[in-house]
């Protein structure tokens, strides 16, 4: 309030014109925040253990978990008749923001890991997610909503961001992911419940079991290998007639006259073989530095009458992490039976970096290739 027969200061003035504006236009706000958000990443995400990438998540994590209970305890406050301050305003936008940087770096990171085939209902809810973020800003004031999209944040970040720390990935690792995320989402429930315990009571309930809905999907979608293999990441992959090492260098025989739906979109290959004669799956798999683990290459003809698809020869190498384009590696198989194949790079536990699907023709004679630098 001013002195009685004073009027408010140019500082004044501007404050309330600013946050006046800022309410008046906060669903464009909300809006511009997301798509920051989203350049923001683009611009810092290039590899997943740059300090720099670790440090924008940690900025995420740490906004989101003063912007919520900070608003939990203007809004608890408010239900005491205190009139909230003009800046309650920037605190929904400020987190949507943040989550809205999580989706984004999620769906590039993920994405780069993901095998769509297998990946595709993760991928779908995380680009689902980071495009209601903006629809969704009306409920980032609501204490149950914004705890539970926290939650999952939390966890899905922790899920590569423990491997590059630990220098391991598996099952065992994955389980210490999840309890790194529970354990600060817990101290994120104790400070809610210091700030506004008449709200947070009323509402402790609900976020209960949201977290713990997050927390059966999340583990559903690891076990039955939906989950992307993060932070592994396949940089380069494909399967060729020959592929040796040269110093610095892979080289590969790869055919040529292939159409231009295989050249330019990805399309399914036909790879004219003679009998018995031995392909090559070559993959550069990227791993965070330090990280070691053992890559496996499965190779698989489907069986028409079974309707099956059957292995036929597994081979694994150990790869250590660390180099921009990934490390290096191939495997061989001769093969004699024509139709469907595939090749699919693998964790030790089966999770899926790379599929490599090829189609096969017998011929008589050897088809046409090309030599080429492989990256």
């Amino acid at each position: 309030e001013g002195v009685p027969g004073s009027s408010p200061g140019p500082g004044t003035d501007l404050y309330q014109k600013v946050f006046a504006w800022i309410q008046k236009y906060e669903r464009h706000l909300s809006a511009l925040a997301m798509v920051a958000g989203f350049v923001f990443d683009n611009l810092f995400f290039e590899r997943i253990d740059l300090w720099q990438t670790q440090a924008v998540f940690a900025l995420y994590t740490a906004v989101c978990f003063i912007t919520i209970p900070l608003l939990h305890w203007i809004e608890a406050r408010a239900s005491r008749g205190i009139l909230p301050p003009r800046w309650r305003s920037v605190l929904p936008i400020t987190t949507q923001f943040a989550l809205g940087g999580f989706w984004s770096g999620f769906v590039i990171f993920y994405s780069r890991s993901a095998v769509f085939g297998v990946s595709w209902p993760f991928l779908l809810f995380l680009f689902l997610l980071f495009l209601g973020n903006e629809y969704f800003s009306r409920y980032h004031s609501r204490l149950v909503f914004t705890s539970a999209l926290f939650f999952f944040a939390l966890y899905s970040y922790a899920i590569f961001a423990v491997p590059i720390y630990t220098g391991t990935i598996g099952t065992l690792t994955f389980i210490g992911s999840g309890v790194v995320a529970i354990c600060v989402f817990a101290l994120f429930i104790i400070l809610l419940r210091f700030v506004g315990r008449e709200r947070f009571i009323a509402d402790i309930g609900r976020i209960r079991v949201w977290a713990f809905l997050i927390f059966v999907v999340i583990n559903v979608s690891y076990f039955t290998n939906i989950l992307p293999p993060l932070p592994l990441s396949a940089e380069h992959a494909g399967v060729y007639h020959s592929v040796w090492r040269v110093p610095g260098a892979y080289m590969a025989k790869n055919e040529i006259n292939q159409p231009w739906q295989v050249r330019y979109l990805g399309f399914t290959p036909t790879l004219h073989v003679i009998p018995g004669e031995w392909l090559y799956a070559y993959g550069a798999v990227f791993a965070p530095t330090a990280l070691a683990t053992t890559v496996v290459h499965r190779w698989q003809w489907y069986d028409p009458i079974r309707k099956a698809w059957t292995t036929k020869s597994v081979i694994s190498y150990p790869i250590i992490g660390g180099r921009d384009g990934g490390y290096r590696g191939h495997s061989a198989f001769p093969v004699r039976d024509v139709g469907k194949w595939r090749v699919n790079i693998e964790t030790d536990d089966g999770r899926i970096i790379a599929r490599l699907p090829f189609t096969v023709e017998l011929v008589a004679t050897p088809s046409s290739v090309e030599t080429i630098t492989l990256k």
